[in-house]
């Protein structure tokens, strides 16, 4: 086989730490490598290795040849877009928000294929077409779902004919329907080209197939075939990480929840003239777990938003069986770094917050000790701790003040399985205990089903009647 990467013994470390330790691997053509760990496994510092895009003041030492030729990350910068392409973690990175979809993708032919004008349009009609995305050519990036956008950003990543593409995270805040069909659209990479996926997502892993690469804190702790490493897994995170697949979860016991919160009576939500739900009546209890699944763009956040009073529906009503102050009624974004300013440290943060609401900061050490936090993370920014970490503390920042609401939006979409799991737990714990209603918004059905009371289905756009099913 052709080998279009090969590295051997890359090292990555900054002034203090090893980042990357002896790392070794073969991208051959026509057979996918996968390179999966949890977050903060060094996995993205390896794709930005290759791209020679490492932030400044990291050192990169070891061999590292494209298509058997040793280069520099410079010298390796020539061969982007024609030889070597990214897809990065979030589609929003690589696109322009002020510039229609199908000039994202046509500046690729003009500028790197240097395809006049008018060849440039009609080409990119043509890969739009075949991508299932005729129909946005001029929409704006924030016009568009997640995996509308990820699909753009592979026709721009691949418009100049790249044939080895490294992608990194490329389904992660997808729902399933649309992470499958990126992973086909990846699995079309590797007939004639290679590709280099980096994941947390272990049903991503498999369905690329290929050879699996294990990492964790910077080393490889296991590889091989795709179908060895994820049925016979001989390293013990390896089998931890496999294990942490919601399907392999406990079933939390229910609860009985009797005191009834909030009521919603034949609520309808319209977005940009288009019905997303319609008739939609349930109770929330104190204490309850509630799940809300559905594909991107059915109304989930839209639905959360509302019971927040963020949204005023278009018809129905919320009734509410308490009073519950506004600072009572809290959301759990979906990425974590988006609700911290970046500005000061996670302790004056939390500190802003008892201040304001005239808390104890005497509850935050317990509260710390709960969600097996070190008291020293509070010293740090938002960006200098991992996302499994900033979601804890963005847990223990509502705790500090007793919701009654709860509304969790994919908390765990962007979270590697094992810190998922860790998260939703909690998430479960704490509602329990402080009898705290908690709306729990997901892709993943295998996951609510574990944890729920109930479960509210929405499909996208209008239905006549949205049902509500117990667990």
């Amino acid at each position: 086989m052709n080998e279009l990467i090969s590295i051997k013994d890359l090292s990555i470390r900054s002034a203090t730490e090893m980042l990357v330790d002896s790392l070794s691997l073969t991208l051959t053509q026509g057979e996918p490598l996968t390179i999966l760990g949890e977050t903060g496994s060094g996995k993205s510092l390896l794709a930005q290795a290759i791209m020679g895009t490492l932030p400044a003041g990291l050192i990169c030492q070891g061999y590292l040849a494209l298509n058997h030729q040793s280069m520099t990350a410079n010298e390796r910068r020539q061969y982007w877009g024609r030889y070597l392409s990214m897809l990065p973690q979030e589609p929003w990175q690589s696109l322009d928000p002020v510039m229609q979809s199908r000039e994202q993708v046509a500046e690729v032919y003009r500028e790197v294929l240097a395809y006049s004008s008018a060849d440039a349009l009609k080409a990119t009609q043509i890969q739009l077409q075949q991508l299932g995305l005729a129909d946005i050519q001029h929409k704006l990036p924030s016009q568009l779902s997640g995996g509308m956008a990820q699909r753009l950003a592979f026709a721009a990543a691949t418009a100049a004919g790249a044939n080895i593409i490294i992608a990194d995270e490329p389904t992660k805040g997808l729902d399933t329907r649309q992470r499958d069909g990126i992973v086909q659209l990846l699995k079309l990479q590797t007939k004639d080209g290679g590709l280099l996926t980096i994941t947390h997502d272990v049903a991503v892993a498999k369905q690329l197939g290929g050879r699996i690469i294990v990492m964790r804190h910077g080393k490889v702790v296991e590889q091989g075939t795709a179908c060895s490493v994820l049925t016979k897994p001989h390293a013990e995170y390896t089998k931890q990480l496999i294990a942490a697949a919601p399907c392999y979860w406990t079933e939390v016991a229910a609860k009985n929840c009797h005191q009834p919160l909030l009521t919603v009576n034949n609520l309808t939500q319209q977005r940009n003239g288009k019905t997303l739900f319609r008739d939609l009546s349930f109770t929330v209890h104190s204490g309850e777990i509630i799940g809300l699944y559905g594909d991107s763009g059915c109304g989930k956040s839209t639905l959360g938003d509302t019971l927040l009073g963020l949204l005023a529906p278009n018809s129905g009503e919320i009734e509410w069986h308490a009073k519950v102050p506004r600072h009572q009624k809290l959301k759990l974004y979906q990425d974590p770094p988006s609700s911290f300013s970046p500005a000061a440290s996670l302790q004056t943060l939390l500190e802003d917050v008892v201040r304001h609401h005239g808390l104890k900061a005497e509850q935050i050490p317990p509260l710390l000790q709960e969600l097996t936090l070190s008291p020293r993370l509070l010293m740090r920014t938002s960006h200098d701790v991992s996302g499994g970490e900033l979601q804890r503390i963005a847990l223990l920042r509502a705790m500090l003040l007793s919701p009654k609401l709860l509304v969790a939006d994919e908390p765990t979409s962007r979270l590697d399985p094992i810190t998922a799991k860790q998260i939703i737990l909690l998430l479960v714990k704490a509602a329990r205990q402080q009898q705290c209603a908690l709306l729990l918004i997901s892709h993943d059905e295998t996951q609510l089903k574990k944890v729920c009371d109930q479960i509210i289905y929405l499909q996208d756009y209008a239905r006549e009647n949205v049902t509500v099913h117990p667990v």
